[in-house]
């Protein structure tokens, strides 16, 4: 087992913090992120393989009840004028189906399942990560992309299960997900507004994050 790894998001050094019987973890001594050894990351085909096994029917009102904190705030915020990206789609789009059906102007992009990167080419009002970033390998390189192809002003609406004080990561669910390699925490959120060119950050529940650029 390595002695020191360093953090994917802030790059400071991390330390080993958790084990599990086939994967271990590390904390970054500064922003308190968690990230799986990168020596035990899934490959592409076993990622891929394992996404296509989430049963992510777009008609499934399940489904779209899951999706429509992120929905709603798109539409509170943004008109039907303004250009989405949904970014890391995966196998069901829902939030893209349901954002269209009101008018709105929404593209895809998946690394597996819509991988057209024309589509990185473009600039978008807002983009939304579904329970995607938890799967980012390269956290500073993909919200650095994310800011790069966000118009001024503009959002990016994520959700995922953030990382407090308050969980014992050693039952936690969130970590079970063989797919999940980075766990955010608060100060992490900081950081990334401060360092990756956001203008400011809310997190609503502990699960939805809104960076800004205005």
């Amino acid at each position: 087992m390595e002695d020191l790894l360093f953090c994917p998001l802030c790059e400071s050094p991390a330390s080993f913090y958790h084990a599990s019987a086939v994967r271990s973890y590390w904390r970054c001594s500064s922003c308190a992120s968690v990230f799986l050894n990168p020596s035990q990351r899934l490959s592409p085909r076993e990622e891929r393989h394992r996404y296509e096994l989430h049963n992510n029917d777009v008609n499934d009102p399940r489904y779209q009840n899951f999706v429509s904190p992120l929905v709603q705030l798109v539409m509170q915020g943004f008109s039907t004028e303004h250009r989405g990206l949904d970014f890391g789609a995966g196998t069901g789009p829902v939030i893209t189906k349901l954002l269209r059906e009101a008018g709105y102007d929404m593209h895809l992009y998946d690394p597996y399942f819509h991988d057209n990167p024309s589509v990185l080419e473009q600039t978008y009002d807002f983009i939304i990560c579904c329970e995607v970033i938890e799967h980012f390998y390269d956290p500073k390189r993909s919200f650095s992309l994310l800011q790069s192809l966000l118009r001024n002003p503009g959002s990016v609406l994520c959700r995922t299960s953030l990382l407090t004080e308050e969980i014992d990561f050693s039952s936690w669910y969130y970590k079970d997900d063989e797919t999940h390699t980075f766990f955010y925490t608060p100060r992490a959120v900081s950081l990334i507004t401060e360092h990756l060119g956001f203008s400011s950050s809310e997190i609503i529940d502990d699960r939805i994050i809104h960076f800004r650029l205005n």
